[in-house]
């Protein structure tokens, strides 16, 4: 459930930050006018990451056993890709992102209506759709048979929804880059767990070999249905008899994303740096 919840809160977070940077701005320089086809933006990327979501989870039903492990396996690495992608870009990008969206905005105020609800969709709609893959392949990977990985999904955003407001309201200010570090550092290993699941699901469906060579098995010392091993399973997507490939995967995912992804950022040449670190509202 923390690692649903983890989710919910990382890819929510992000869209809220775009939604009050956007509306804040324009309260600011006086386009109050603009604010109405900037929340139809927002609600058409909103309605379409959700079709999206429902789409992939009543269309996998019809599917037979092999052809939903096949699907859910090809989504689940396709999910861990982009979130890798997205992680990698808003830890770059985090100290920026204010002035990025303040630049994209200003050129769809002088195109007009049609720009500024395309500059809304798109700006939500990215983070909207992939929110939707990857949350459904981590709750897909997460499943113990209850709503609790989706609960976990429902408590994050909402948490998001309610630190994006505080943000818009002046009440809170945070470091933008140490904090996508740190639930960056988490998500990655969600997902590197959510990439091991993936291929468990494509040897099941007979895309890769080696179903049957367990890397090691300890059901007896953590039973998959005990509260440890729930536990375990919900955070990090353990499973107590992964086989080889799997493990393989995990590792070669893992430790070098990881690396790569807490190196300290090193300082671009002759460009000014920042006396300070920086925090951020919407206001």
């Amino acid at each position: 459930m923390f690692s649903n919840y983890l989710i919910g809160l990382r890819e929510g977070l992000e869209a809220s930050l775009v939604v009050c940077i956007l509306i804040a701005y324009l309260v600011k320089t006086g386009r109050r006018d603009a604010l109405r086809p900037i929340w139809i933006g927002i609600g058409i990327a909103v309605a379409i990451a959700m079709g999206f979501g429902c789409a992939l989870e009543f269309g996998s039903q019809e599917l037979t056993f092999e052809a939903q492990e096949a699907l859910g396996g090809s989504l689940s690495i396709l999910a861990v890709g982009l979130v890798t992608w997205m992680v990698f870009w808003m830890r770059r990008t985090a100290r920026h992102l204010r002035s990025e969206l303040h630049g994209r905005l200003d050129a769809a105020l002088a195109m007009g209506t049609g720009a500024l609800v395309a500059t809304a969709f798109l700006a939500v709609g990215r983070e909207g759709l992939e929110t939707a893959l990857f949350v459904w392949a981590s709750v897909h990977a997460a499943s113990d048979g209850t709503p609790r990985p989706l609960i976990g999904v429902a408590l994050g955003l909402a948490t998001a929804v309610l630190l994006g407001w505080l943000f818009y309201r002046g009440a809170l200010k945070i470091n933008l880059a140490k904090f996508f570090t740190w639930t960056g550092g988490m998500l990655v290993v969600v997902a590197a767990g959510v990439l091991a699941y993936g291929v468990h699901d494509l040897q099941e469906a007979n895309w890769i070999p080696g179903i049957r060579d367990l890397a090691f098995d300890i059901s007896d010392t953590i039973p998959p249905d005990s509260w440890y091993g729930t536990l375990l399973k919900g955070v990090l997507n353990f499973q107590p008899d992964p086989t080889v490939v799997q493990v393989t995967v995990w590792l070669l995912y893992l430790i070098p994303t990881l690396t790569l992804f807490l190196r300290p950022s090193a300082p671009t040449k002759n460009a000014p740096q920042p006396t300070r670190p920086d925090t951020t509202t919407a206001r």
